[in-house]
């Protein structure tokens, strides 16, 4: 039988091979050009964005997938970015694994329950703002359950997209969840309770 995760929010990111998650390291000023950044309002690009999750199974190995299709909104105040402010949702049915099987489980009663709550949302509070790295608290609602989580994030990039011409801010973000506190209680301890999340997202104007 297969088993499963939750998944979250944000800013924001993954790859296939998910590596395990580091907080953000200090990035210098001068690493990522920001002077032609403009502040306002951004929204996700849907096509370059993942959220990525991570499991133990069992205590035999990790088990990861994706969250695709992200909306959200990004209000950059660039005068005073810990003004700034978040907004993600996450379509749950827009789950990725290498399992047919693993994916149809994940979304049933067991975890996800995505017939009943289709999204998982994160909202940010505050932000704190340190050079290009950012903790970003907020809330997290899922399962029709809202609790807060922080995310270790980091701005990955800032320009103009050479193909859409869009003004284009990326960042990733890391945090960890305890699933069981959003009552995804289902072969705990078993299947790991904590879960490592990993954002990758492109906010465009």
């Amino acid at each position: 039988m297969h088993k499963a995760i939750p998944l979250s929010a944000l800013a924001l990111l993954c790859a296939t091979a998910l590596p395990a998650a580091k907080p953000a390291k200090p990035v210098s000023a001068a690493a990522i050009d920001t002077r032609g950044v403009s502040g306002g309002s951004y929204v996700v690009d849907q096509n370059h964005t993942q959220v990525g999750w991570r499991i133990n199974h069992m205590g035999f190995n990790d088990y990861f997938g994706l969250f695709g299709q992200v909306t959200g909104t990004l209000s950059l105040d660039k005068a005073d970015p810990s003004k700034s402010k978040v907004s993600v949702t996450i379509p749950v049915s827009q789950l990725a694994t290498s399992s047919e099987g693993l994916n149809k489980h994940m979304l049933s009663a067991d975890f996800l329950n995505a017939s009943q709550f289709a999204e998982a949302k994160f909202e940010s509070t505050h932000v704190m703002v340190m050079g290009q790295t950012a903790m970003i608290h907020g809330n997290l609602t899922l399962l029709g359950v809202t609790k807060p989580v922080t995310l270790d994030a980091r701005l990955s990039g800032a320009g103009s997209n050479m193909m859409t011409k869009k003004e284009t801010l990326g960042f990733h973000a890391t945090t960890k969840i305890k699933r069981s506190e959003w009552g995804m209680t289902k072969y705990v301890p078993a299947v790991g309770d904590e879960v490592t999340l990993q954002i990758s997202v492109a906010f465009e104007k």
